[in-house]
């Protein structure tokens, strides 16, 4: 359970798991699973109350939202859909009494079979569906209005999915904003709303339309515009709005909200990745984790792990292997495997599908395995309890 200093919260194919490190971040122990097994996609904390929250759900359980108010000692459940496991239990009975199923009418009935992502900010939470749409919660997540300016946006009925589906992934609040809120959607790209979700903008203006012309990936920058199969987003710290992004062709940075973006993927291995991280107080420092390709087996290239850092918003780079694996190493790291802490020096994390996650304590110099064998990690957040 979460007991205070930095916790690992870590959602997984078979539910989530709690990587605890204490005020030192060390000696670590994992305590889990919770959620009763459910794929959890999402799993993110409150540092001031510690509450936790962690969504998922599929096809059989339908989508949900589960919280705990003791720091995993016990969760409760927010039903959003309906799964199979509800058409079977109508018409049988006993399997009813065993999964003491009550037939309570779900709020948003068969609309979307699972939460892709979290975000709590300015006391509310948020969550992202798939297929996309963008949830709402004032009570702590147990009860949801969806955001209907996002869903009723002009350009709703073009969107068209990634390979895991019309997905709502990433969610990014301004810290001193809270009318201001930015989203990814694979494959739609990336919206904005100021003025707290009525009307949003869809932005994903390049800012050298010339970077087009030598493409011939299906996801790849044309007619203007940045490829919509954006992968994970993140704001870099300051009053400005510097967003950064991985996308499913490359990385890309914006000084202005995501209007226009910039291209800053050369020096890196391949144009291919999940994650993107942003460093706590250096708006000039992120970490990506390249993998080789969309159809070259989706592993670090070379099958030799590395974590690629920039000190310069992108101009150039620097592979990080220290700790890593770097024969015969075939995992991936997903869109929401890596999360960062804001300790100085600040300290990174990312999980693989292989079920370990690394750590690093000097902003990526050296790693170390901090758990291993668990099930295929699907996200990783940090809980920061000073």
């Amino acid at each position: 359970m979460a007991t205070g200093g930095i916790t690992i919260l870590v959602g997984t194919t078979k539910g989530a798991f709690l990587i605890s490190g204490g005020d030192s971040r060390a000696g670590w122990t994992v305590s889990g699973p919770f959620c009763e097994g459910w794929p959890i996609n999402h799993i993110v904390g409150d540092p001031v109350t510690g509450a936790l929250w962690a969504a998922g759900g599929g096809d059989w359980h339908g989508a949900g939202v589960w919280r705990s108010l003791d720091g995993g000692g016990t969760w409760e459940l927010a039903r959003l859909t309906r799964g199979t496991m509800d058409d079977w239990a109508e018409n049988d009975p006993d399997f009813a009494a065993m999964i003491n199923w009550n037939g309570e009418a779900l709020p948003f009935t068969d609309t979307f079979s699972q939460i892709w992502s979290l975000g709590h900010a300015h006391g509310t939470l948020y969550a992202g569906t798939k297929p996309a749409s963008l949830l709402a919660s004032t009570d702590g997540g147990i009860s949801w209005e969806k955001v209907e300016g996002l869903s009723n946006h002009p350009s709703a009925g073009s969107w068209n999915p990634g390979a895991a589906g019309l997905v709502l992934h990433t969610i990014v609040a301004d810290p001193a904003d809270p009318k201001k809120l930015w989203i990814g959607i694979s494959a739609a790209g990336v919206f904005a709303t100021e003025d707290g979700g009525n009307a949003w903008e869809r932005r994903n203006r390049l800012s050298n339309s010339d970077n087009c012309g030598h493409h011939d990936h299906p996801a790849a920058p044309r007619d203007g515009e940045i490829g919509h199969c954006v992968h994970n987003m993140m704001r870099a710290p300051g009053a400005g709005d510097l967003l950064y992004q991985q996308n499913h062709h490359g990385v890309w940075r914006s000084v202005d909200g995501g209007r226009n973006w910039d291209d800053i993927t050369e020096g890196l291995p391949s144009t291919f990745g999940f994650p993107i991280r942003v460093h706590p107080r250096d708006p000039d420092t992120i970490w990506t984790l390249p993998l080789d390709g969309d159809s070259q087996g989706r592993y670090p290239p070379d099958a030799a792990a590395a974590v690629w850092r920039s000190r310069d918003g992108g101009a150039s780079w620097q592979d990080l292997r220290q700790g890593l694996p770097q024969q015969s190493c075939f995992f991936t790291v997903l869109r929401q495997a890596m999360a960062g802490d804001a300790r100085d020096p600040a300290g990174i994390y990312f999980g693989t599908n292989s079920g370990s996650v690394f750590a690093s304590l000097d902003e990526g110099e050296s790693w170390d395995e901090i758990a291993r064998h668990l099930p295929t990690i699907l996200a990783v957040e940090v809980l920061d309890q000073a």
